[in-house]
């Protein structure tokens, strides 16, 4: 690592030289970081690093093999080595790097291994399986765990939730319908209710089960769904039980009608070599819906499909896993971010050519009159939008939106001015009645769907967020000059902000690990859209960043602040990222001459490595929050190189008003 001895400035218990005089070290820091993000880039102008999840996607993935029978013996090797390397030490599989053991993952995990040929009396899989009998077994893993293990035959079909697919006839006024939920609970679902309505039966040409897992028989199991707390919850139990004795009566044509019209509904959105819905889980559905309805594998549909979900794969050279989806125009919107900050007041012509290359391909993926789920509830809003995807034209992403929008803007280049409209347009047209923001959606906001024993990761719906708003915000108070039509938008947008802040003075971060994340946010959206730094909001938030600064100089925030909001802020050690992000919320508040930035940045030069690069093995962001995390590669190249170029131009224009005798 590069490192340089510190000495002057106090900080709490901790001493930490002071940046301006490690203005050498800065500037070389940020030359090594700008280097290693230029040499990431795609030679067509994008940036995609890798996103990589728990090891529930990599299991699924052999799981997906086994179930079509399409089984790659030497890539389900690679992936069952990364799965043995990803193994707590108690035999469980954490949801995140870290994290406590998750039956659901160990119980996949587990059956992965054993499809892969590892032997059930191996020390990992005793180990493991021990850990998972301990748990209370199989029965209590998730919903999703459940109906796999059912489709495999591994419990009856009463062990999970009653989903006909007559559930596609429902009506728009119905307490449910695909309305009502998230993009990415559609995606999943209505495969979905094509395997369950039909009790799919996995091939399996091993026949390999996993009964050991069980602490009661599966047949004999009589609490699958214990325990259920809300009475909305015990309701919908009830309304399951008569839903399963009255469906021999459903008649036969309904039945074929419901299913043409989910089949139909997946197949339009199949999304061609990017996938259902851009997401893994969508995307394997579909397909073993499609070796169920017995298209042959040489299909030209088929094998589109299959390709889609083989482009998830990370494959190296011992090991593979799979992604849970990919992230290109986000990490190109926020990479040409980083860079354009470099470009302020430090200019340089390779920096400027990869810019140009990247803007204009961010340009060409914007989609603009493509159907599109959001459209049922802005039927005359016209699009503008960006996926997060290389290609995900039904659901375009709000936040990669504000993000790719604002690189457009910050570019002066004339040539996009339509799209920036178009952008503008369509974000401000996408705001809750609330003033808040989701990600995908506007005004998804059926909280009582989260109750339903289907649920049970209680992520179904998409209602608006503090991160997904403050760039919203971030976004329109770019645009409001020259179009005053958006500030009453920016204002409610405020005020949801005001209403949302905790009352600790962070915001939670849906999107991003999880209250610095969410408090850096806010705070540049609310520099941008003009909110003093003396407002009592901003005071707030700024001490409470001073109050969780770490005696090493840095931040850090541990994924169990999604389980207990008391851990808000709080880590066993600091990471480059939440570092990055505090500094980056102090600079946004007028913070630059404080204690804590210059240790913060001080934190960050003695971290980077001699690449240029920032090392963490921190996930840093939830898929779901309390199930699913994710960890985005790519935060440790450009957050940190923000940070410091943030703080150098900072240091430049203190220096610039000081000579023109401005205080």
């Amino acid at each position: 690592m590069f490192r340089e001895n510190a000495s002057d400035l106090q900080v709490g218990s901790a001493t930490f030289g002071s940046p301006i005089g490690k203005q050498p070290m800065l500037s070389l820091a940020i030359k090594r970081a700008r280097t290693q993000l230029l040499t990431s880039q795609h030679e067509d102008g994008y940036w995609v690093f890798e996103l990589e999840a728990d090891c529930t996607i990599p299991a699924e993935y052999i799981l997906m093999m086994h179930f079509v029978d399409e089984i790659d013996k030497s890539l389900q090797e690679k992936i069952a080595r990364y799965l043995r390397s990803q193994q707590s030490a108690d035999g469980s599989y954490p949801l995140f790097f870290g994290g406590a053991g998750d039956l659901s993952c160990t119980v996949k995990a587990y059956y992965a291994l054993k499809l892969a040929g590892d032997d059930s009396q191996s020390e990992p899989l005793k180990k493991a399986r021990e850990w998972i009998l301990a748990q209370g077994g199989a029965a209590r893993a998730n919903v999703f765990t459940r109906i796999l293990l059912a489709m495999y035959q591994q419990l009856p079909w009463r062990g999970v939730p009653f989903m006909p697919v007559e559930i596609m006839l429902l009506p728009t006024w119905f307490p449910f319908h695909l309305d009502k939920v998230a993009y990415w609970s559609r995606t999943v679902m209505v495969p979905l209710f094509i395997l369950c309505t039909y009790k799919v039966k996995a091939r399996n040409p091993s026949q390999i089960g996993v009964a050991e897992l069980f602490v009661v028989p599966p047949e004999q199991e009589k609490h699958y769904f214990s325990p259920v707390k809300t009475v909305l919850g015990k309701a919908i139990l009830a309304l399951d039980l008569i839903g399963r004795r009255l469906e021999p009566l459903i008649p036969n044509f309904i039945r074929r009608k419901a299913t043409a019209k989910a089949q139909a509904w997946f197949m339009e959105r199949l999304n061609g070599y990017d996938g259902l819905g851009g997401i893994f889980t969508a995307m394997v559905n579909a397909y073993e819906v499609m070796d169920y309805f017995g298209v042959p594998a040489d299909n030209k549909k088929r094998r589109i499909a299959k390709a889609a979900i083989n482009r998830l794969l990370v494959i190296k050279t011992d090991s593979a896993y799979c992604q849970p989806c990919v992230s290109p125009v986000w990490d190109t919107g926020l990479a040409i971010l980083v860079l354009q900050e470099l470009e302020r007041h430090d200019s340089q012509p390779d920096t400027q050519e990869r810019l140009e290359m990247a803007l204009h391909w961010l340009e060409s993926n914007q989609l603009r009159d493509e159907p599109g789920d959001w459209r049922k509830q802005r039927p005359h809003l016209q699009g503008g939008g960006w996926a997060f995807q290389f290609g995900n034209s039904y659901y375009p992403d709000v936040d990669d939106t504000a993000v790719a929008a604002l690189a457009l803007i910050q570019s002066e280049e004339r040539a996009f001015i339509e799209s920036i409209d178009r952008a503008g347009q369509w974000i401000a047209g996408m705001q809750s009645r609330n003033g808040g923001y989701g990600a995908f959606d506007a005004d998804n906001t059926h909280y009582y769907l989260n109750d339903i024993p289907f649920a049970d990761h209680g992520a179904l719906i998409d209602p608006p967020t503090a991160d997904v708003t403050a760039r919203c915000l971030l976004l329109l108070s770019k645009l409001v000059e020259k179009n005053p039509r958006y500030r009453r938008v920016i204002d409610r947008s405020i005020g949801f902000l005001r209403k949302t802040q905790e009352a600790d003075g962070s915001w939670f971060g849906r999107w991003g690990s999880n209250y610095i994340y969410g408090t850096w946010s806010v705070l540049t959206g609310f520099a941008s859209a003009g909110v003093p730094a003396d407002d009592p909001s901003v005071g707030k938030a700024v001490a409470w960043l001073k109050s969780k600064h770490r005696e090493d100089g840095g931040w850090g925030e541990d994924n169990r602040s999604y389980e207990n909001a008391k851990l808000a802020g709080e880590a066993h050690c600091s990471t480059a990222f939440h570092t990055a992000l505090a500094v980056l919320a102090l600079l946004a508040a007028g913070e630059m001459a404080c204690a804590e930035v210059q240790a913060g940045v001080n934190y960050l030069l003695d971290t980077q490595q001699a690449n240029g690069d920032w090392q963490d093995e921190n996930f840093n962001a939830p898929g779901f929050p309390r199930v699913f995390y994710l960890k985005y590669h790519g935060y440790n190249t450009y957050f940190p190189l923000w940070a410091l170029a943030c703080f150098q131009n900072g240091q430049v224009e203190a220096l610039a008003n000081r000579a023109c005798g401005h205080p």
